[in-house]
């Protein structure tokens, strides 16, 4: 979006109070938020930011702690404090999908209703619909009393608009997909003895998928009678749980499996992992939204094995820059992974059309340009 220079001063005039996680830990949420924070936008709106973050690592996130209520007080009062210093015309809020996550982020909305700002919800994922079936009648109204307080919200995917269609019209849910800025090292895609390099990169927890793909990999190898010198997986992330981390790395053992675990990799580490490889296998088995890992791997141009969740079935289209299979189906990932390794000239030009997805519509630039008219509208 081109403005001149009448509009930019204009628009520097209005305020956002931007609330949201930041890393550390890495994960979706909070790599938006810094994102959104360190981008161009501030060229045009004066982003205030607000750290709700309660934890510093993946182990203590869901985890009940003393200090943690008396931590969201002092965010509250913060909050206050900003609002009354800064003036902000729009409030972005990033809505938790549980019910611990919504009765915090209640209060930021109630903050922002007392003090008549506007106030825009940004879903960072698609379990909303599945939260509010599963809660009791009178949370429901509850949930749905602060939400009409709210001027619009933001979604992931066009087939996510209809989580909100009960509470906002069409023209106030808004479509803003995840969007990144990547320089990729120069690393060979081809993977070291001429082995193909599959990579899965994730926080290493069973709703991931990371069963499903040591499994998968134990089918490939064991029961399809792989080669082992044929593949080479690397899988990239945090474990969320010892029990499981010990159950996994015990199969890889046990079965003698061509699997190299690695820790949590960031900026470009993690940037090196996709680099060098010539698969990418996503395969949730819960909602998701958007996943920062599947912009990552159009960006690097890879084809991507993944299932159908939230928002990525409008990245990742069956047979043209990869597969969708289904959640819980090793047999299928697996056969998705031969018929890579069996066909490079399929897997390169899966790859080529992974990467013209993502400069098309993916970018960090397109991101921005999207969440400004979002933010125009809004406010304006």
């Amino acid at each position: 979006m081109v403005m001149n220079r009448t509009d930019i001063e204009k628009n520097k005039k209005n305020k956002v109070l931007i609330l949201g996680k930041v890393p550390p830990p890495y994960f979706g949420p909070a790599v938006a938020t810094q994102i959104i924070l360190d981008s161009s936008l501030k060229n045009n709106y004066q982003l205030i930011h607000l750290d709700t973050r309660l934890n510093k690592s993946m182990v203590t996130m869901g985890r009940w702690s003393m200090v943690k209520p008396f931590k969201s007080i002092l965010i509250y009062l913060k909050m206050i404090r900003l609002i009354q210093y800064h003036q902000p015309q729009l409030v972005l809020l990033p809505i938790s999908q549980s019910t611990p996550g919504f009765l915090k982020d209640s209060f930021y909305i109630l903050i922002a209703w007392i003090f008549r700002r506007k106030v825009l919800l940004h879903l960072r994922g698609s379990n909303l619909q599945n939260w509010l079936n599963s809660i009791s009648f009178m949370m429901r109204g509850y949930a749905e009393w602060f939400m009409r307080r709210c001027q619009g919200a933001i979604v992931l995917g066009n087939n996510l608009k209809s989580l909100f269609e009960k509470y906002f019209p069409d023209d106030r849910i808004f479509v803003v997909p995840n969007g990144g800025s990547y320089r990729f090292p120069a690393t060979s895609a081809t993977a070291v003895n001429d082995r193909v390099n599959v990579l899965y990169l994730s926080n290493l927890m069973p709703s991931k998928g990371i069963r499903d793909v040591i499994e998968t990999v134990r089918l490939l190898t064991k029961e399809d009678r792989m080669n082992s010198n044929k593949l080479l997986v690397e899988v990239v992330g945090e474990w969320r749980h010892e029990k499981l981390r010990d159950e996994m790395m015990r199969t890889v053992e046990e079965n003698k499996l061509p699997v190299v675990f690695h820790p949590a990799a960031e900026r470009e580490k993690k940037l090196e992992f996709f680099s060098k490889a010539d698969i990418f296998v996503f395969p949730p088995c819960k909602p998701e939204g958007h996943p920062w890992v599947i912009v990552e791997a159009m960006a690097a141009g890879l084809p991507i094995i993944s299932t159908d969740q939230g928002a990525i079935v409008e990245s990742v289209i069956h047979g043209e820059n990869g597969f969708i299979v289904e959640p819980n189906n090793p047999r299928q990932i697996a056969e998705k992974i031969s018929f890579l390794i069996e066909n490079p000239d399929i897997r390169e030009k899966m790859g080529a059309k992974s990467r013209k997805r993502y400069l098309e519509n993916f970018t960090e630039e397109k991101m921005i340009e999207r969440l400004q008219r979002v933010f125009e509208s809004v406010i304006g």
